[in-house]
């Protein structure tokens, strides 16, 4: 099998079971807990040769690889990604009865674009809190199957819809759960399942409940290049970069943070602005001199996807920046510092690319459009550590489906894996 049919194939395996956050989270830890990492506790001093992993919340997680050379000269190679990804979350007293509909009231997380929502095959799953024993417990559930949908209006009853739509995200997309149902309240579903996986349960106490599409990720094409799930912003760049990370030879300390909450601005206790990945570094080297040289030595490439030239609407583009599907990886360029690349990030990344053999591209949003942003300008704020943005090329971002290339999923993990491997901090002066 060539490597882009194995990162397809085990990133498929990945998204499967990445629902949430929370599940994502959980599915990273298995492939860490394989690998042989351990849990980092705060009392752990990291030694040469350790494998470590810290999870914050549930939904955010550090995972560290100590090489044999002094970090306070030879530097930290970081990367980093976000778990979380545009969704519809249920709302705390969601039950709505309308027609003889069961339904549910959903809040809007993140930007999500809300059109594709309809007509699809949804599920639930998310973390859930319990009171068992007078004991505040909490666990992971996941519904698995379909059971709600968001049906269209008929066309007929709104003839203009094709030539404009606009949504309601308060009355316009609760789900159906189905017909005249006794006793359909969330909590209710929620307490039979988690008895019977965790024993007797005396009330379901709180959640953070999703929907999702049932559908599994899809390589499409007659030439079967493209690689169409959900989640790909930004559960791609956290599989490529946990799979570098392992795959790594352990001669560079090496460390990789999937933070929540990027999609909702990252300000949490476990999203990007907030003391996560800090903590850990100082953890590292808690000396505060040495902690300066360390970070003055230290690189990070913030992973988040990129917009891909879509070709029914390139002129939404820039005409010299349109990144092309399966033409490798994008560095993305900001001035008004909405990503955190400057010449000299950009510079060590297309060296690296070139000695991997990987082709790589450049986004410019026009001038006169707005800018996303990522973590990386909040990471190198918080750090003050030398950062590049850099993403794979995608088609319908914040979609419930995203469309991205097979062979890019491969040529980030391949300069990823390099990079882990033989970052050294003088190939990067200034």
């Amino acid at each position: 099998m060539s490597n882009t049919q194995n990162s397809v194939t085990g990133l498929k395996a990945f998204l499967a079971e990445a629902v949430t956050p929370f599940h994502a989270v959980k599915a990273i830890q298995h492939r860490l807990d394989a690998a042989g990492f351990t849990v980092l506790d705060t009392d752990t001093v990291p030694e040469v040769g350790g494998r470590y992993y810290r999870i914050a919340n549930g939904s955010s997680i550090v995972a560290l690889r100590v090489g044999p050379n002094d970090v306070a000269s030879a530097g930290i190679a970081l990367a980093g990604a976000h778990t979380d990804s545009p969704t519809l979350m249920v709302k705390p007293k969601p039950e709505k009865t309308r027609q003889g509909y069961a339904q549910l009231g959903v809040e809007v997380y993140g930007g999500v674009l809300l059109n594709p929502w309809f007509d699809r095959d949804l599920s639930l799953a998310g973390r859930v809190s319990y009171r068992a024993d007078g004991v505040v417990k909490s666990t992971l559930v996941n519904f698995e199957q379909p059971v709600a949908i968001i049906p269209s209006l008929a066309i007929h009853l709104d003839r203009e819809v094709n030539q404009k739509r606009s949504i309601n995200p308060q009355t316009d997309i609760l789900p159906i759960l189905g017909q005249n149902i006794d006793d359909w309240s969330i909590r209710a579903q929620l307490k039979t399942r988690i008895e019977a996986e965790c024993g007797a349960v005396d009330e379901v106490l709180d959640y953070e409940l999703c929907f999702y599409d049932v559908q599994h990720a899809s390589v499409i094409g007659l030439d079967r290049s493209l690689f169409a799930a959900a989640r790909l912003d930004n559960l791609l760049s956290c599989y490529v970069g946990i799979e570098a990370l392992l795959a790594a030879d352990g001669e560079t300390t090496a460390l990789m943070v999937c933070n929540d909450h990027e999609e909702v601005g990252s300000l949490s206790a476990v999203g990007a602005n907030g003391p996560l990945l800090t903590r850990v570094l100082e953890q590292l080297e808690p000396d505060p001199a040495r902690y300066r040289a360390m970070i003055e030595a230290s690189f990070m490439i913030s992973c988040d996807n990129a917009h891909g030239i879509h070709p029914n609407f390139s002129d939404r583009h820039d005409d010299n920046h349109g990144p092309l599907l399966n033409a490798g990886p994008v560095i993305k360029i900001n001035s008004n510092q909405r990503y955190a690349t400057n010449s000299l990030t950009a510079g060590y990344f297309r060296t690296l690319a070139q000695r991997c053999g990987v082709p790589v591209q450049s986004f410019v949003v026009r001038t006169d459009m707005g800018c996303g942003s990522t973590i990386g300008p909040i990471t190198a704020g918080e750090t003050g550590i030398k950062t590049l943005d850099v993403g794979v090329p995608t088609f319908a971002m914040h979609s419930i489906r995203e469309l991205a290339g097979c062979a890019d999923i491969d040529y980030l993990q391949t300069v990823l894996t390099h990079y882990f491997s033989r970052y050294q901090a003088s190939d990067v002066q200034g």
